[in-house]
C-alpha cells in the first residue's frame, strides 16, 4: 500500500511551534493553499486549504525560515486523527505529515531553493552559489 503526498502552494499563514510536553519534541504546523487545475463556473480558480505537519528538526526549519505566502512543496503521507474535546465532542482531521520540504521562492536572506528533508534532517544551503545572479525571466536567459 502506498500513502503518498506531494503538494505545492503557499502558506495562508506563519508556521506554528509548539513543543510536545514532557518529551519536548518540536512540532510545527502550517496550511498550504494549493490551487485546483480548474476553474469554477465564474472562471475562477479555487484552492484547498491544507494543514501540514512537520516534526523534530524540519519543524524548527520550517518555523524559523517560512512566513505566509511563501510558496514551498511538501512531501509527506496523510494522517487522519480523532479526539474528544472537554465537552466529549468527538473532532476529526486529516492533515499532511511532512517528510521532506522544498523552499521554492526567495526568502527574506534573498537565497533560493532550500530543501529540508525529515529522513536526513540536513538543510542544503546555497552559500556556495554566491555571485551567481538569479534571472528573472526567461528572456534573460543566455540559451
Amino acid at each position: 500500500m502506498i500513502n503518498m503526498v506531494v503538494l505545492i502552494g503557499r502558506l495562508t499563514k506563519d508556521p506554528v511551534l509548539r513543543f510536545i510536553p514532557g518529551s519536548g519534541v518540536p512540532v510545527a504546523s502550517f496550511t498550504l493553499a494549493v490551487d485546483r487545475n480548474f476553474t469554477n463556473q465564474q472562471g475562477v480558480r479555487e484552492a484547498d486549504f491544507i494543514p501540514i505537519v512537520a516534526w523534530r528538526k524540519l519543524a524548527e526549519i520550517c518555523a524559523n525560515n517560512l512566513t505566509k505566502g511563501r510558496l514551498v512543496a511538501v512531501t509527506g503521507r496523510i494522517q487522519t486523527r480523532n479526539w474528544d474535546d472537554q465537552e466529549g465532542k468527538r473532532h476529526f482531521i486529516t492533515e499532511v505529515v511532512a517528510d521532506n520540504v522544498r523552499f521554492l521562492d526567495w526568502g527574506n536572506n534573498n537565497k533560493q531553493g532550500f530543501n529540508v528533508s525529515q529522513d536526513n534532517d540536513i538543510a542544503h544551503d546555497l552559500d556556495s552559489l554566491d555571485g551567481f545572479v538569479p534571472v528573472e525571466g526567461e528572456d534573460e536567459l543566455p540559451f
